[in-house]
């Protein structure tokens, strides 16, 4: 009798453990569907960043349950974690540019915004994206570069949050290697390549790009300057671009934002740069324009944002330089951002944050959430009626909501 007791404790116990030890490792948190998202108020009043619960399962669907302001006109742009996902990040269009945000949770267990430090982002002006690499650096594009007519620049900067470097080549020294109002920013660290795409000033008038610059990653010193656009005159804007590294194909893609467009270069293991781009979509041809945002899954599926008339088509990269359409997904005007996630019930879908800095029929000032396997939309979140905001971008609770984006 004792053995058969002592078995059964033995038994309960290990069943336990495992049970511990499955909830250790469990992906799925508390707040999986739990989201930050930068905002800008409608109001007049401080533009900030907020956590909203995006799961149309969820008895409080489209709530926002914190928010941390951070001024009037900061206009909030992106939302970043470095490498480790230690620490968390936003861009901004103005105000100090660049926050460092501390999160933390409440007595829930819900994540509570607390706090944004602003960083010294030195004369650089108008901050866009950033790229952290592995040895503690990170790459920051400033639209607005020093604020000059055709400026820009790339800050480097440490992992205690330092101003290290300044990278500026502006167009006026050489026409055919530069870098002007930087938007995108891609890096494959493998190859030592870092590039950044040209697209259009801070104002959205005294200029615009065509162009992707490469970069080396350690010397900063830039390798080409890439057309991507039908001629020299075709004024594109490439907004975005992503580096294929690791298991994909090893090729660039760029999306043009007034192009309308998706173009690709292939890596060449001989000069060890990139040769030239060609489209590969044409977005006019399908109604398409205001390509923005490119998002890759593990399983070689491409996600690409179209903010006209509000579209996200998937294509699979299995067959580059090939690429085949797969699904179109219904969003709103102004397409955008993305986030990925499961719903209680276990559906995957894609969150879409549809707005583009406001500007007009391109502004829906929502969120839809969309089934990634039906394509159907499950729910629609009014940021604009609801709160008087518009969401400038989106990032998971609990880390990065994406595979890969840039």
């Amino acid at each position: 009798m004792k053995l058969i007791l002592s078995s059964v404790v033995l038994f309960v116990i290990l069943v336990m453990f495992i049970s511990c030890q499955n909830d250790n490792h469990n992906p799925n948190h508390p707040h999986d569907s739990s989201f930050y998202i930068d905002y800008r108020s409608l109001k007049g009043l401080p533009d900030g960043i907020a956590v909203i619960e995006l799961d149309p399962e969820a008895p409080n669907f489209g709530n926002i349950s914190s928010k941390l302001e951070l001024g009037i006109g900061v206009l909030p742009h992106h939302i970043y974690y470095n490498q480790n996902a230690k620490k968390m990040f936003t861009t901004a269009l103005g105000g100090s540019y660049l926050y460092e945000v501390k999160t933390g949770e409440d007595q829930n267990g819900q994540p509570q915004l607390i706090s944004a430090t602003p960083i010294n982002t030195g004369e650089n002006t108008v901050g866009e994206n950033i790229f952290f690499t592995n040895d503690g650096r990170y790459f920051m594009t400033f639209m607005g570069g020093a604020g000059g007519p055709k400026d820009g620049s790339i800050g480097v900067f440490n992992a205690n949050n330092q101003l290290i470097k300044t990278i500026k080549a502006p167009i006026q020294t050489n026409p055919n290697q530069f870098i002007m109002y930087p938007h995108g920013i891609s890096v494959n660290e493998e190859k030592g390549l870092m590039m950044v795409t040209s697209t259009i000033h801070p104002d959205l008038t005294t200029g615009m790009g065509n162009t992707c610059t490469l970069l080396d990653l350690n010397t900063y010193e830039i390798k080409e300057t890439y057309q991507v656009a039908d001629s020299p005159t075709d004024l594109s804007a490439p907004v975005e671009v992503l580096l294929l590294r690791g298991k994909f194909p090893q090729y660039a893609l760029a999306t043009t934002m007034l192009g309308g467009d998706i173009w690709m270069a292939p890596y060449n293991s001989t000069t060890k740069k990139y040769d030239s781009f060609t489209k590969i979509f044409d977005g006019s041809t399908q109604g398409l324009g205001w390509t923005l945002e490119m998002y890759i899954d593990d399983s070689y599926k491409l996600y690409v944002s179209f903010a006209d008339p509000g579209k996200v088509l998937v294509f699979d990269l299995n067959n580059l330089p090939q690429l085949k359409l797969l699904k179109t997904f219904d969003a709103d005007k102004g397409a955008h951002h993305m986030a990925f996630f499961k719903t209680k019930s276990g559906k995957d879908v894609v969150a879409v944050q549809n707005n583009l800095l406001d500007i007009p029929n391109l502004n829906s000032g929502t969120i839809s959430i969309i089934d990634i396997n039906t394509g159907k939309k499950l729910g629609t979140v009014d940021l604009r009626n609801k709160y008087g905001i518009l969401p400038e971008s989106i990032e998971g609770t609990n880390g990065p909501s994406n595979y890969m984006h840039h």
